[in-house]
């Protein structure tokens, strides 16, 4: 059989597994599925290589979103509350997928979230289940714990710098009744720390980085770059293989084992509804032929709203002033070059707090991504003033979208409707939200850097005034979830339901949102999924 490790010439064979998508979920399946050399596994990724140098810089994300050599560059419609507003939406365009964009953020969010996923009918999703597949697949810097692991895939180390502003607010959370504590991943995330991110060195480690690369020279393993993926090819009620674009090529591979969709909470129920696998009357409208009437692809749209809001400060340094002019920018590169420090090893949010909006909450439903700089909007310039900004998102939102596509063309993007705001709640909580951000920096720490806020500015202070100016400030921190839930679209084994040989294994599967940061629970969806595909081939 003529198939070989790395890049290879498309020459359809037959194949044990085919995984759709080389990002954060694909990249552990294809190490996974391939380590018994018996499992002939073909990994398809219409990205390209992750040999981009700004992929491995951390302070790179801005080069690499927005970039249609690393990101799909889509954006949302217009969203009603968001004031009529459309949001640039990243998603990785790479290998490695958006672990290769992110942010680097290790979050595994609550306990209380996976018992929650278990509760609701999903067995083997509480959090005393998902644990080990976290500790397993980590390389944690403190070294093995009941609760992280040691010489796994997944480097996770402290960031490499030091900022006065950022360890003032962290004290200003202390004073707020905000307890310190210096592990956001043990199950309660409850308090003020610095986030732990997946770096080895000051150097990105992706999914790509951890899972795919130490294995790409397997001969059973086959990687296609650039393979746009049309739709699965179903035969009597059975999903056999996947049709393909290499370039101007179409392909077909066959599977005799399982397809794996790993595409992401947009990509993979878009091609989930190309293959005629969703809502039958929306398919039969774009000219697409039902296969099995699934109106839940593609809905549940969840992701977490960010309010960016920003204070002026004075007698401290932030990023605005040390990299505004030419020798600024070059001391941040010497750093880097001789010490793999500063502000270009910086993740996007360096320290993080989570905390209640309101006691009636049982666990904290804040979350804050506090940075020592700030701007109007992500990729902009920077503000021409000292200021930090501490964003603040709701993790559990009650508003729901859709990611549906408008096409049966697989280059036309979907139409990704987030619906943001749209719940009374969601309002009520962002202007909570607000209020307690305007809470913490009133506290005696930050005191002696006169904060002055510039965003949204005190002179809103009113519910309406307040919820209006989250529609105005909120964007995107890029974790949609939810679009092919388990309980809705896929089983708690996440294989489609009323559909044999296929299943999706990405985000998408999450029936309700993480509390924090999303790509760690995608690696461990996919860690456990491999678990699933693999014993289910031995029956």
């Amino acid at each position: 059989m003529p198939v070989r490790g790395g890049l290879a010439d498309p020459v359809m064979d037959d194949f044990d597994f085919i995984i759709v998508g080389g990002g954060s979920a694909g990249c552990v399946l294809a190490n996974r599925l391939s380590a018994d050399p018996a499992n002939r596994v073909l990994l398809l990724e219409a990205g390209g290589k992750d040999n981009y140098v700004w992929i491995k810089v951390p302070v790179g994300y801005l080069y690499c979103i927005g970039n249609p050599r690393t990101d799909w560059c889509m954006s949302t419609e217009a969203e009603k509350g968001l004031n009529g507003r459309a949001l640039k939406y990243p998603r990785g365009r790479v290998l490695g997928g958006c672990s290769s964009i992110n942010g680097m953020i290790y979050m595994r969010g609550q306990a209380a979230d996976y018992d929650g996923w278990r509760q609701a009918g999903n067995p083997g999703w509480g959090w005393d289940d998902v644990l080990p597949y976290f500790t397993r697949a980590e390389d944690h810097y403190d070294g093995p714990s009941p609760v992280h692991g040691s010489g796994g895939e997944i480097r996770v180390e402290k960031q490499r710098l030091r900022w006065d502003i950022l360890e003032s607010f962290r004290a200003a959370c202390g004073e707020a009744s905000i307890p310190l504590i210096d592990d956001f991943n043990t199950g309660d995330n409850e308090g003020a720390s610095f986030f732990q991110v997946t770096q080895r060195s000051g150097w990105r480690w992706s999914a790509s980085d951890a899972f795919l690369k130490p294995v790409r020279g397997r001969a059973n393993l086959k990687i296609v770059t650039g393979a746009l993926v049309d739709k699965v090819v179903v035969e009597q009620g059975r999903t056999v293989g996947v049709a393909y674009r290499l370039g101007n090529t179409s392909h077909i591979a066959r599977a005799a084992g399982e397809v794996l969709l790993s595409a992401g909470a947009i990509g993979s129920p878009a091609i989930l509804e190309r293959s005629g696998i969703g809502d039958a009357a929306a398919l039969s409208a774009l000219g697409i032929d039902p296969v099995l009437n699934a109106p839940d692809v593609g809905a549940n749209l969840q992701d977490h709203l960010q309010l960016r809001c920003a204070w002026r400060v004075s007698g401290v340094a932030t990023l605005n002033q040390r990299a505004a002019n030419l020798f600024g920018k070059a001391l941040i590169g010497m750093e880097y070059l001789l010490r793999r420090s500063g502000p270009m090893a910086m993740a996007p949010s360096q320290l993080g707090v989570f905390t209640k909006s309101h006691d009636r909450y049982a666990t904290a439903n804040l979350e804050y991504h506090v940075q020592p700089l700030s701007l109007e909007a992500f990729g902009g310039l920077l503000d021409p003033f000292p200021a930090f900004t501490a964003s603040v998102c709701n993790l559990r939102p009650e508003s729901r979208g859709t990611s549906r596509i408008t096409s049966a063309d697989p280059g036309t993007a979907p139409s990704i409707r987030p619906n943001y705001l749209s719940c009374e709640e969601d309002r009520r909580v962002a202007a909570q939200a607000i209020r307690q951000a305007r809470g913490i920096v009133s506290q005696p720490a930050l005191a002696r850097f006169h904060p002055e806020e510039v965003r949204p500015g005190m002179a809103l202070q009113s519910e309406e005034e307040l919820q209006r100016a989250a529609g105005d400030i909120g964007t995107t921190i890029f974790h949609p979830v939810g679009t092919a839930a388990m309980g809705a679209v896929v089983d708690h084994e996440l294989r489609v339901k009323g559909m044999d040989g296929l299943r999706v294994i990405d985000a998408s599967v999450m029936p309700t949102i993480t509390s924090g940061n999303t790509n760690a629970p995608t690696m461990m969806i996919a860690e456990k999924g491999a678990e699933m595909v693999l014993s289910a081939a031995k029956r």
